[in-house]
């Protein structure tokens, strides 16, 4: 277990691999709304054998401290820069988030520029109303979000994460979140941005292609046919084999698509 501490409260992280050279920038996941951390092992994992990978727990989610309210996207932003300054590498880093963390990583790249190579935004909210906020009673709603599909052996721990989160963590970055015109962000964004969702998420169904036809050719939508609100865990060789020709791609993303399965992209 590895953690630091950020204006009197601890942050932890998990760090696995390590670089091919010493100038390989890490890789950096951030979690969404029903875990931590740990939904991220199998991703990281698959690419720790080339990179160093690190996910961190946002303030009120797994290890990390839950004692004072700073449950905002602003204060989780602050939180990553601290973090990322704390590594000491040398940036541009790509990142990856979920739900919550997409919101983060992209604020994130807004806020310091030339600090971000590129994002991988799963199940980003691109409206108020895309996100399903029944999920904030949890009551025997993980089933429903969990569903059949298969992960890998990783729903206990999807399950355990997500009841040790702070209430009040989630239902206030939410509200945090929607007060964010993120239409108008994603236009002011000039890095690549491969926004991803599971084809069945219940709680952030995928956007309507209409929603993003202005925006830069750097952008891409795909969408992982089947997959739930979890694709990193139910469809974890998609989304794994996804990441990598992502991290690889050039910056217009035209050569990305999701290897033999169904795919939908911005024209």
């Amino acid at each position: 277990m590895s953690a630091l501490v950020v204006e009197g409260g601890v942050a932890h992280y998990e760090y696995f691999g390590r670089a091919r050279q010493r100038d390989d920038p890490p890789l950096i996941f951030i979690h969404g709304w029903l875990g931590s951390w740990r939904y991220w092992v199998p991703a990281m994992n698959e690419l720790s054998e080339n990179r160093r990978v690190y996910a961190i727990d946002l303030w009120g989610f797994g290890d990390s401290d839950k004692s004072r309210d700073r449950y905002s996207v602003e204060s989780y932003v602050n939180l990553l820069n601290t973090f990322i300054d704390t590594l000491g590498v040398r940036p541009p880093l790509p990142l990856v988030g979920h739900a919550l963390g997409a919101m983060v990583a992209v604020s994130f790249a807004l806020e310091h520029p030339g600090s971000v190579d590129r994002i991988m935004a799963v199940s980003l909210p691109l409206a108020s109303e895309a996100i399903n906020t029944r999920f904030l009673s949890r009551d025997n709603f993980l089933d429903k979000i969990l569903g059949r599909s298969p992960m890998g052996g990783y729903e206990d721990w999807v399950r355990q994460e997500a009841r040790r989160a702070a209430p009040e963590a989630i239902e206030k970055s939410i509200q945090s979140v929607i007060n964010i015109d993120l239409h108008r962000q994603l236009r002011a964004l000039e890095i690549p941005l491969l926004i991803l969702y599971g084809e069945n998420d219940t709680i952030i169904p995928p956007a309507d292609l209409g929603d993003l036809a202005d925006l830069n050719k750097s952008i891409r939508m795909v969408v992982i046919p089947e997959a739930r609100h979890f694709p990193m865990l139910d469809h974890s060789s998609q989304f794994n084999r996804l990441l990598l020709d992502f991290l690889e791609s050039d910056a217009n993303l035209d050569d990305l698509t999701l290897k033999e399965e169904w795919q939908r992209r911005i024209r």
